[in-house]
């Protein structure tokens, strides 16, 4: 587990590109200090096991479904990413609970400056087959909450607006200079980590339960206490 606080920002120094996965090596030195073969790294995000580790970086294999899944496949040498070790269990919990299971690719649609932060816009993107297509995967706006965690690229951010496209947050400037955000541009791809509470929420309860609360829950509070009870009961809340 991490907690999308970055320790490092690291460089991309050789990837070895295969049919279906790929082999980074990556130069730092923060991120290895007490790191042991076998250990997690999240790489902009994504949780990757170092295979290899040296005096000034790491390696770690990559598979197929990462690289679907997430902007590892625009790396390239000399690409700079954002690194954190995986939470210690005495650890302190700085930003919020970050799996490094990336769900999806946003593009950044708009940068604005405003007096003490910059709002960054980020639209939805599907996870990318290999050949660079959408793979049609469900919409991930679901699970993105004004006011809630989100991680971009490994950093815990919270979500300031929320429409049927995207989402933006605003970003304070000791985050931008301590991670890659500030070399971000509009267009470029940024990795998507939801909330994992509100997709544990959806597993337990039901897609279809959830979808039916907001106008059937709020119909029967009109009525009887004992009618918002028997909704509740129907749907697997008592």
């Amino acid at each position: 587990m991490f907690t999308g606080i970055i320790e490092e920002v690291g460089t991309i120094d050789k990837i070895e590109k295969g049919s279906q996965s790929a082999i980074l090596r990556v130069s730092c030195r923060k991120v290895i200090d007490g790191t042991r073969i076998g250990d997690s790294i999240a790489v902009n995000g994504v949780c990757l096991t170092a295979t290899s580790i040296g005096n000034d970086g790491f390696s770690a294999d990559v598979m197929d479904e990462t690289v679907r899944r997430s902007s590892l496949s625009d790396l390239r040498s000399g690409s700079r990413v954002n690194l954190e070790r995986a939470m210690p269990a005495d650890g302190r919990f700085g930003g919020h609970i970050v799996a490094g299971h990336v769900d999806g690719t946003g593009v950044i649609r708009d940068i604005t400056k405003e007096e003490m932060a910059v709002v960054y816009r980020i639209g939805i993107v599907k996870s990318r087959q290999g050949d660079g297509h959408d793979s049609g995967d469900a919409d991930l706006l679901r699970y993105v909450v004004q006011k809630g965690s989100i991680a971009i690229d490994g950093i815990s951010l919270t979500v300031a607006e929320v429409d049927d496209t995207g989402f933006s947050v605003s970003i304070i400037p000791h985050t931008i200079s301590q991670t890659t955000l500030h070399e971000k541009r509009t267009g470029d791809i940024v990795n998507i980590e939801t909330d994992i509470i509100g997709k544990y929420v959806e597993k337990l309860i039901g897609n279809n339960s959830i979808s039916a609360i907001p106008s059937a829950f709020f119909g029967r509070l009109s009525g009887s206490t004992e009618k918002a009870e028997e909704f509740l009961a129907e749907n697997g809340f008592y």
